[in-house]
C-alpha cells in the first residue's frame, strides 16, 4: 500500500511517500481503508520526535514505523474474529492504532473500541476532523470543567482545530460562551454558536473586568497568574495547549498547575484526552442533531502531507486540516491544498 512515512525523526522533510505492507489485523482489529485523515499538532511532534516524551511511545532512537496521523475515516475492509460490530463496506471513523498503525496511508489497523460509524449525511474529511481535537474539547469542557448549564465560559484560541469544537460543546451544554481568536475569524467563532467574541489584536481578556465560571485555555499565551484573574473566586481553569517551551522549561508548564492546584482558590486542570468509543458516540450523535460541526480549514492529497503539517505548525489552522488519501481532494467543499486562513488561530 502506499503510505507517507519517515525513517528518522525531524521537520516535515523527512516525509517520504513509499510502498509498505498493509497492517495484519487481530482478532479485536478492524482493517480500515483510509479515505481522510486528520491532522492535528501532536501529529508534528511525533514526526520530529519532540518534546522527548513522544518518543517513549513512537520510538527512543527512532520511529518504529513512522506513519503519522491518528485520525481516520474511511470504509471497513477486514474484520478480526472476534469484532461484532462492524463488518466489510461499513462506513467508519475513529483512531488507529498509532505508533504501529499511522492514519497517512491507504490502509490502517484500529481496535474495534476505537470506531463509531459514519453519520450518512457526513463526508469523510467531516469525519477525520472529529476524533482527537472533538474528544479533546468534550474532556476539557464536560469532564475536566464541569461546564454546567448557565455558567460563563470561555475558550482562548476558539479558532483552531480544538476551540471550534469547544464552541460548540459549551453552548450545547447551555453556557454563555465567549471565544478569543483573531479578527480574522471573529464571524466564524460567533456562527458556531459564541454569545461573545474577543478580537485579542484589540482587547486582552485578562485585563478586562469580566470573570469566568470556567476558561479553557488552548493558547497559554498569557501567564498563569493573568489568566487566573479572569477567572470567578471559585472558576475552573483547563489547560490544554503542549507548545512554546520545550525541555525543563515544558515539564514545569505541564506540571506547575497540576501541583499548585490544591493551594489555591482556584481548580487548575490539564486533562489528558485519549478518544474511545462511548465519546465519539457521543460526538456522533451531536453531529447528527447538528449541535456540532467540523471546522475545516484546508485538505491535502496523501503526497502533500508534509505541507498539511508545516501549515499546522505555523500556528495558523483555522480549524481542522485534513489529507485526502483516495485521490477525492476537495469533495467536501473545502478549501484547497495549501490555501489556508493566514492569521487563524492553533
Amino acid at each position: 500500500m502506499q503510505a507517507i512515512v519517515h525513517k528518522r525523526y525531524g521537520g516535515p522533510e523527512v516525509l517520504v511517500s513509499r510502498e509498505i505492507d498493509r497492517p495484519g489485523i487481530g482478532d479485536g482489529d478492524v482493517l480500515v481503508r483510509v479515505h481522510a485523515a486528520g491532522l492535528h499538532i501532536g501529529d508534528v511532534f511525533g514526526v520530529r520526535g519532540s518534546p522527548f516524551p513522544v518518543r517513549f511511545t513512537s520510538g527512543l532512537r527512532g520511529p518504529k514505523l513512522g506513519v503519522p496521523g491518528f485520525d481516520i475515516a474511511g470504509t471497513v475492509e477486514e474484520t478480526g474474529r472476534s469484532v461484532t460490530r462492524f463488518a466489510p463496506g461499513d462506513e467508519v471513523f475513529g483512531c488507529c492504532s498509532w505508533p504501529s498503525s499511522g492514519a497517512c496511508a491507504e490502509y490502517a489497523r484500529a481496535d474495534e473500541n476505537k470506531l463509531v460509524r459514519k453519520p450518512s449525511g457526513m463526508s469523510f474529511e467531516q469525519a477525520a476532523a472529529i476524533p482527537t481535537s472533538a474528544s479533546a474539547a468534550l474532556h476539557g469542557i464536560r469532564d475536566a470543567g464541569r461546564l454546567q448549564a448557565g455558567q460563563k465560559v470561555l475558550i482562548n484560541g476558539a479558532s483552531g482545530g480544538v476551540g471550534t469544537y469547544a464552541v460548540q460543546i459549551a453552548r450545547a451544554l447551555g453556557a454563555e460562551v465567549t471565544g478569543v481568536c483573531g479578527p480574522s475569524n471573529v464571524e466564524l467563532v460567533r456562527s458556531l454558536g459564541a454569545h461573545h467574541v474577543i478580537d485579542y489584536t484589540r482587547e486582552d481578556f485578562t485585563q478586562g473586568t469580566a470573570r469566568y465560571d470556567l476558561i479553557l485555555d488552548n493558547m497559554e499565551n498569557h501567564s498563569l497568574a493573568q489568566t487566573r484573574r479572569a477567572l470567578a473566586p471559585d472558576g475552573t481553569l483547563v489547560l490544554m495547549s503542549g507548545t512554546g517551551a520545550s525541555g525543563v522549561a515544558l515539564l514545569i508548564r505541564l506540571i506547575r498547575p497540576v501541583v499548585l492546584s490544591p493551594f489555591v482558590k482556584h481548580n487548575l486542570r490539564r486533562p489528558y484526552s485519549n478518544p474511545n468509543r462511548k465519546d465519539l458516540e457521543v460526538l456522533t450523535s451531536m453531529v447528527e442533531d447538528r449541535a456540532l460541526r467540523p471546522v475545516i480549514d484546508a485538505t491535502y492529497p496523501l503526497p502533500e502531507t508534509a505541507a498539511a503539517l508545516r501549515h499546522i505548525e505555523a500556528g495558523h489552522a483555522r480549524g481542522k486540516v485534513v489529507v485526502v488519501i483516495d485521490g477525492r481532494h476537495g469533495t467536501d467543499g473545502s478549501a484547497a491544498a495549501g490555501a489556508g486562513a493566514a492569521g487563524a488561530d492553533r
